[in-house]
């Protein structure tokens, strides 16, 4: 039997999948985070309740944005991966982040990651989604051989160094959080 929606447009059955508060702020700490386990996931900048968390990790499986797997390094935790249906998202993330960075009071750190998607466009959103397509599917192609993952380190670099640079003009920055570490902490 087929769900009922609420239309056929193409807006319409996507925000059904991705229009909610939180699942698309899963799949941005996934992708440009590098986190995969409940637990990193959780630690999500905007503090996501575990339930949700829960809930959404859920539906994106249902939905085959993502799948769940044992984690053969601890027998008590779940892996997940991202599907090409997800990944086939980066250039929506980017354009996303595109119009944050224009319409809306970001902050300096944590809009340089979609500055550098924008200034880069597609060729650096293809590299990036070539080096998911490694990490998450372990498929290789010729734009990821090099180093699989050279578009994320780039990104967290000049976050780093954002930070590292408002830190030494005597503001009070968050803490540099790593790929797959949790949310920022102000400095004591």
């Amino acid at each position: 039997m087929e769900e009922a929606h609420r239309s056929r447009c193409p807006i319409n059955l996507t925000l059904e999948i991705l229009g909610d508060k939180w699942t698309l702020l899963v799949l941005r700490d996934m992708i440009f985070g590098g986190r995969r386990h409940f637990r990193e996931l959780l630690r999500l900048d905007e503090g996501i309740a575990s339930n949700v968390l829960a809930d959404r990790l859920k539906t994106l499986v249902a939905e085959d944005l993502l799948t769940k797997a044992d984690d053969p390094t601890h027998k008590q935790k779940a892996i997940y991966s991202l599907t090409e249906k997800a990944i086939a998202l980066v250039p929506v993330l980017a354009q996303i982040g595109a119009w944050g960075v224009k319409w809306l009071p970001v902050s300096e750190e944590l809009s340089i990651r979609a500055k550098l998607l924008e200034k880069g466009g597609p060729l650096l959103w293809d590299q990036l989604m070539a080096e998911l397509r490694a990490e998450h599917l372990g498929t290789l192609d010729h734009r990821a051989k090099r180093n699989t993952a050279a578009v994320r380190a780039k990104l967290q670099k000049a976050y780093e160094e954002t930070v590292r640079r408002k830190g030494l003009r005597g503001q009070r920055g968050p803490r540099i959080p790593q790929l797959g570490q949790g949310r920022p902490r102000t400095r004591t």
